[in-house]
């Protein structure tokens, strides 16, 4: 891919880290409501990534945390969040650029965003209908079937050109 054309799989990464971004700062600031709690799995190694040497031991590669009931101290950052977490019944300051985060999940709304690799995020592939006889006109579809409970699906076709 050229250099100068538009980098979509960038811009995909920095929105969909921006809607875990937005979720932490809305934990900072409130707690988290109801059953929400989120899993976050980061690379331990990646750059300005901060957790005591026991932990890093542990977890050479990658770690998962758990922000539910007992966590302090959650900062946001544009670059990243901090947070106090308990092991072994000690608390613990780490330290997590966003670009380390490989997962981020908020399993009482079955939400998820996988971050697969340093620049790589994951996208919906949208199947973009050729023009010729084999193309349904968006009138003649038939009506989508509804989604099971839980499922968030969104449709493009409403938003896409006629």
């Amino acid at each position: 891919m050229p250099k100068d054309g538009l980098q979509y799989e960038t811009m995909m990464e920095s929105a969909l880290r921006g809607v875990m971004r937005q979720a932490l700062v809305y934990a900072a600031e409130r707690g988290l409501p109801g059953n929400h709690h989120f899993y976050i799995t980061f690379r331990t190694e990646h750059p300005g990534v901060e957790i005591p040497a026991t932990l890093h031991q542990k977890y050479p590669r990658e770690m998962t945390i758990v922000l539910q009931y007992q966590y302090w101290r959650l900062g946001v950052s544009d670059g990243g969040f901090e947070v106090t977490l308990s092991f072994d019944a000690k608390q613990e300051r780490l330290v997590i650029p966003f670009a380390a985060v490989t997962a981020f999940v908020d399993p009482s709304v079955q939400f998820g965003l996988q971050f697969p690799g340093a620049a790589a995020a994951v996208a919906i592939p949208i199947e973009v209908p050729k023009p010729g006889p084999e193309t349904t006109a968006v009138d003649d579809a038939e009506p989508p079937k509804p989604a099971a409970e839980g499922e968030r699906v969104v449709k493009l076709d409403s938003f896409r050109k006629k």
